[in-house]
């Protein structure tokens, strides 16, 4: 059989490890906004320079095939803090409201005893909430929740400030944004340094109009650009890819994004900095992540929202020193968004409820050879999103297919991942394919009702 078994939820409670406080480790999730998997230097790409992610690799693990179950912002970020489908926290696209009934992995943490931070971009429908388990919540509203490059007025615990108010002591606000949300990190860091801490701190970087900063700015203005075969330089104005409002050729916009990606990564390197300077860094769980990918032409297509690799598989790359065996390990299991969450619950000797969807990473870290597979496959949903020209879509990825179901206007596709990882040749109707089609029809189908119907259980209920 293509795919195998009857049981497609990892929903489970692991048992605690019984932790001391003291000794447990404290977090830090760097989540970045539309930074796709092989803009790394770490994953070859032949100009970006990203030492300071490569370094976080080198000094752990970098998971190759990680991805998200949702290619778009908002239901992406809920599904790191939920552990859960867009399905089930509800948040389907940009326009749907967050419902403060979800439950974060910040509630256990609190209850666990860690002090808590949410730096940065929000970015999820509705008014800002109070989060429950939450000390510090520091973020913005300004441009619809996207946040300006260049002075953007924060918002501190629901406090509106002016531009260039700092919110909290000792942080300097210079107006990059990158910047800014890094010397608050920064700072959290070294106030919150003598207990256990988790800090999650999200850039609007690297995000249109990505803008990098001055010290970036420039820096790859001689860099030859190889654009895909299908593509061509003002690919931006064609057809339904206006919308995204790359008013310059391609390669310019290209540049742009890696120079961005590149003063992210300059600000990646003085939170590492601060962890060394106060001893922390052994015993902290340290995770760099995006919330989507981005296509450059491939199949034609500008920005994420489609199923195809570029859109959906992003960077994620884990430093762990005390839980990381053989560090500078690279994993080919296929993870996702939603693992976030158990893994940290259990790496923090907390208890995973059973209403997170997710999937542990630890036996990956601590295991060098980790046998069986974390998983045969998973689902993407992209929810129609208007005005955006990108049809509804679900898929089903295994390590070797791929099937995309759209809603309308669009043929049906199945690559064969293993000889067309490119996905330039839609197998569905070839006859040849046509069992295969057939079984993984099915398992989409089977896997979204066990979707539905698995535990939804409220923080009160999973913490008795």
């Amino acid at each position: 059989m293509l795919i195998a078994g009857a049981q497609f939820i990892c929903a489970f409670a692991l048992a605690e490890d019984n932790i001391p406080d003291s000794e447990r480790p404290n977090i830090v999730f760097i989540l970045a906004d539309d930074h796709r998997w092989d803009y790394l230097s770490a994953m070859g790409h032949p100009f970006i320079e990203t030492p300071n992610i490569d370094r976080i690799a080198e000094e752990g693990v970098l998971f190759e095939n990680a991805f998200v179950t949702s290619s778009l912002c908002s239901p992406s970020r809920a599904s790191y803090l939920t552990g859960q489908y867009p399905q089930k926290h509800g948040v389907q696209n940009n326009f749907t409201p967050w419902d403060n009934n979800n439950v974060t992995y910040f509630e256990y943490l609190k209850q666990a005893g860690y002090h808590t931070a949410f730096i940065g971009k929000w970015h999820m429908p509705g008014a800002i909430p109070k989060l429950r388990g939450m000390d510090l919540f520091v973020t913005f509203d300004h441009m619809g929740g996207q946040g300006a490059y260049y002075n953007t007025p924060y918002i501190v615990n629901g406090k509106s400030l002016a531009v260039g108010e700092s919110p909290m002591p000792g942080a300097e606000v210079n107006g990059y944004i990158t910047d800014d949300l890094t010397n608050f990190a920064v700072q959290y860091i070294q106030d919150n340094k003598d207990k256990p801490f988790a800090l999650y701190l999200s850039h609007k970087a690297v995000h249109l109009s990505m803008q990098p900063d001055e010290e970036a700015s420039g820096k790859y203005d001689n860099a030859e650009v190889v654009l895909p075969d299908e593509a061509d330089s003002w690919l931006a104005l064609a057809d339904g890819n206006f919308k995204h409002f790359l008013w310059s050729s391609l390669e310019e916009k290209i540049k742009d994004y890696a120079e961005t990606a590149v003063a992210m990564d300059q600000q990646i390197g003085r939170v590492m900095d601060k962890l060394d300077e106060l001893g922390l860094a052994e015993n902290t769980i340290l995770i760099y992540a995006a919330d989507n990918g981005y296509m450059w032409g491939e199949h034609r297509l500008i920005d994420k929202r489609w199923s195809y690799e570029e859109s959906i598989r992003v960077p994620f790359v884990v430093r762990y020193p005390k839980g990381v065996d053989a560090p500078g390990r690279r994993s080919k299991e296929m993870i996702l968004n939603l693992d976030l969450a158990p893994t940290l619950l259990q790496l923090a000797g907390i208890a995973v409820p059973n209403h997170m969807q997710g999937k542990s990473l630890a036996p990956l870290l601590q295991q060098q050879s980790f046998e069986g597979s974390l998983r045969e496959f998973w689902v993407y949903t992209y929810f129609k999103d208007f005005p955006y020209p990108v049809p509804a879509q679900t898929a089903l990825r295994t390590n070797r297919y791929k099937l995309i179901d759209y809603e309308r206007g669009k043929r049906d596709e199945l690559f064969d991942l293993r000889s067309d990882p490119a996905e330039k040749r839609n197998l569905i109707d070839d006859p040849e394919m046509r069992q295969v089609e057939l079984q993984m029809r099915q398992a989409l189908q089977r896997y979204l009702a066990d979707i539905q119907q698995s535990s939804n259980a409220k923080f009160e209920e999973a913490s008795r």
